[in-house]
């Protein structure tokens, strides 16, 4: 009698044993095939990831711009036309984004991208102390081509220090958001 209550005992155990093993396995495949009900609602980053990836490099071998990487990421405006109002606060954006970067603002550089009418010197060294400015047409035709065209022009593209177009910031997307992407992609990186 005790020998049969031993064995029902062990047989118990060992059920339960099972059932803590592949009971959570069993939910989770469930909780996986059902699709997305208890997926997030939102999406992790505010601006547009730029696929397929586009190396500057290998596309435009002659550029400045790449050139002006030096190991750093590039936060680069584009603005072909004489910098009106709308221009001065994409570059006031770029600059602020920039600031809120803190102590990892070292490992990114600001660059604008504008076309055969240079910008005003004055403005931009009193404005905007360490920004680069350079006229190179064939970047920014490349860059207005991988712009997604469901986004308005104007905004911001991130390109990491190997000169892959990563990222496009919408001109609506507010500095903070577009902080917090960047600040996600450097924690990220091992490069620059």
């Amino acid at each position: 009698m005790m020998r049969e209550r031993r064995r029902l005992t062990a047989g118990w155990q060992l059920a339960l044993l099972a059932a803590v093993f592949f009971l959570p396995l069993l939910v989770a495949s469930w909780l996986y095939f059902q699709g997305r009900a208890f997926a997030p609602s939102g999406r992790t980053n505010h601006g547009a990831l730029l696929e397929p990836i586009a190396n500057l490099e290998d596309l435009l071998p002659d550029s400045r711009l790449t050139a002006l990487s030096g190991n750093k990421w590039l936060l680069v405006y584009v603005h072909e036309d004489a910098c009106g109002d709308a221009c001065r606060d994409a570059l006031y954006r770029l600059r602020q984004s920039h600031l809120m970067l803190g102590p990892e603002m070292d490992r990114v550089r600001r660059v604008f991208l504008h076309g055969p009418n240079p910008p005003d010197r004055v403005f931009l060294d009193r404005e905007h102390a360490g920004l680069a400015t350079l006229e190179d047409p064939a970047a920014a035709a490349l860059l207005a081509e991988k712009r997604p065209a469901a986004l308005a022009p104007g905004g911001l593209y991130l390109v990491d220090p190997l000169g892959n177009l990563v990222m496009y910031f919408a001109p609506d997307v507010a500095p903070g958001d577009m902080v917090d992407d960047i600040e996600h992609l450097l924690e990220l990186s091992r490069i620059g």
